[in-house]
């Protein structure tokens, strides 16, 4: 029996279907390992796939092509150099498994499946994977090692049995998505599992962007009362050897606590490595968006000029006749900041083009929001047009507030392939851009120093479809419209339980009608990177067509 094992965590960044892509990553995060001295390298859940694989793990070829891959990964580890703990879509008498397998000695040593399959939230994997039984432990140069695949660790059960079987170390690799808040919940299930085996710990998490989905890393390693002996950067691909020894108090490491970030850093980070994977692992040349003069565009094009490096950022101001002076300066002064491309192409003539076109038509009726959204769509039609002609992706700069609500138009400013602040609530909006012009978070391609000028985040919000328009003509004050909104979706309390929260009733109720009329607009909206506990889209499922009109 072995008293010293040297662990690598391998916290990398799959892309989703990439398998060939995929066992490269893994190959080189192996290399890194090797020099550091591991003996075992431990990969996230489902990283030959990428996570989450979906629907591809239906298509028999692409299961073809894992197991190819998996073999020749084994054959690699024949050289005399680190073992490899990783996880694999894998089918066992025909089943399709969520699996993590050990490759050692040039072979695939052992197999363990994941037991619970989480169906919930973002997760449907019930929907493609076969549970496995609850797993005994893997054995690793005289050492017993317990694998339980990520959702398994958030049950008691699957850790006591591998702690009643002998398991000396807890190892969870993880396809965890970020969201705010969630790195302590994961910590304190860790702890409980511990607290339960009286077992050490290592922590596997997945890095980088997935359609909706972020997975921000920070993996870590805890020893046997739940002391967090070592933790891995967030939103940085890293790979780590530690270096186990057995004593009379069982197995422990010494490492270094990488600093955990602050949450408007946090949400800023997830924008950021949201926004540069959808891009670049889906092969677009760089973003073009609208770029009005206020807040919010403000940030997309920060966020966008971070992500992917201003070369990469294009941006459009377009003006019409109630366009003020203010907006084409601030506008003007963000592209400066960023150094960014930015033009100017005014949509009065289209706006007068449609005038005509629909004169006979609007004969007799007053002008009204239809105009306004007329300006809108001829913005989107303009960006989309650019994208057309050049590439670049067309990059949406709506908010949750403004999703919520269905403060936004149809074809119109929710034109696009990716909504970067889909997720961020309008007073988050606020916070994150205070603490971009005071900080330049690691890994950022964009400027030091301010991004936007002081007066993009004063200023009073508004669309400037009519004159001297203002957000809250329409809306309640942003920070009583993001409290109702957290309380009816993340929180999905009734009027009562809301109004309990202080909050005025004809408020609440009118802030609930514009959240359920507008589910068909959001129904129809580009994806955008999850940050809060329950997100638009897959995250949150409620029917276009609903009958239930009464607030409870």
């Amino acid at each position: 029996m072995s008293d010293s094992l040297s662990i690598a965590l391998a916290q990398i960044n799959p892309v989703v279907g990439d398998v060939a892509g995929n066992v490269q990553r893994i190959r080189d995060a192996r290399a890194k390992a090797a020099q550091d001295g591991a003996q075992l390298v431990v990969f996230p859940e489902l990283t030959i796939s990428g996570y989450p694989p979906e629907d591809l793990v239906l298509k028999a070829a692409f299961l073809d092509a894992v197991e190819v891959a998996v073999d020749d990964l084994a054959k690699d580890t024949a050289d005399g150099g680190p073992a490899l703990l990783v996880g694999a879509p894998w089918r066992v008498d025909g089943q399709p498994h969520n699996a993590v397998l050990l490759l050692d000695h040039g072979k695939i040593a052992a197999t363990r499946l994941k037991h619970h399959l989480p169906n919930y939230g973002v997760f449907d994997e019930a929907r493609v994977f076969v549970p496995g039984p609850v797993p005994g432990p893997v054995q690793f140069r005289g050492v017993r090692l317990g694998v339980l695949i990520c959702e398994d660790m958030w049950y008691a059960d699957v850790a006591e049995t591998l702690g009643e079987c002998g398991a000396e170390i807890l190892v969870v690799p993880n396809g965890s998505p970020f969201e705010l808040d969630k790195a302590h919940v994961r910590l304190d299930r860790a702890k409980a599992r511990v607290a339960e085996t009286g077992l050490p710990l290592i922590y596997v998490n997945q890095l980088g962007g997935q359609d909706e989905l972020v997975f921000d890393g920070a993996s870590f390693a805890l020893d046997a009362k739940g002391k967090l002996l070592a933790r891995l950067p967030a939103w940085q691909a890293e790979v780590v050897t530690t270096v186990w020894h057995k004593g009379a108090h069982g197995w422990t490491t010494q490492g270094t606590l990488a600093p955990e970030p602050a949450r408007d850093e946090s949400i800023y980070q997830a924008m950021m490595l949201g926004l540069r994977d959808y891009v670049t692992k889906n092969g677009f040349p760089g973003v073009v968006l609208g770029l009005s003069g206020g807040i919010d565009s403000a940030l997309a094009a920060a966020v966008a000029a971070d992500a992917l490096g201003a070369d990469k950022v294009w941006c459009v101001m377009m003006p019409s006749p109630y366009t003020s002076q203010e907006s084409l300066d601030d506008a003007a002064g963000v592209a400066s900041l960023l150094d960014c491309r930015l033009d100017n192409i005014n949509i009065g003539p289209a706006m007068n083009a449609f005038d005509g076109m629909l004169a006979d038509t609007f004969a007799g009726r007053t002008a009204d929001i239809t105009e306004e959204n007329l300006q809108s769509r001829a913005r989107g039609v303009t960006l989309m047009a650019i994208s057309n002609k050049f590439g670049p992706m067309v990059l949406s700069t709506g908010n949750k507030s403004e999703m919520s609500c269905g403060y936004a138009t149809l074809y119109g400013d929710m034109c696009g392939g990716y909504a970067v602040l889909k997720d961020v609530y309008k007073t988050a909006v606020f916070d994150v851009c205070i603490w971009r012009n005071h900080h330049r978070p690691v890994g950022a391609l964009g400027p030091v120093g301010p991004v936007m000028p002081p007066r993009v985040i004063t200023k009073p919000p508004s669309a400037e479809l009519k004159p001297d328009q203002k957000d809250q003509d329409t809306l309640p004050p942003y920070d009583i419209l993001d409290g109702i909104l957290k309380c009816l979706i993340e929180g999905e309390l009734s009027v009562d339980d809301t109004i309990a929260k202080g909050y005025d009733e004809a408020i609440i109720r009118r802030v609930w009608r514009m959240l359920d009329r507008a589910e068909y607009k959001r129904r129809q909206a580009p994806p955008g990177v999850k940050i809060t506990g329950r997100s638009f889209g897959r995250d949150r499922r409620y029917p276009i067509t609903n009958g239930f009109t009464r607030a409870v």
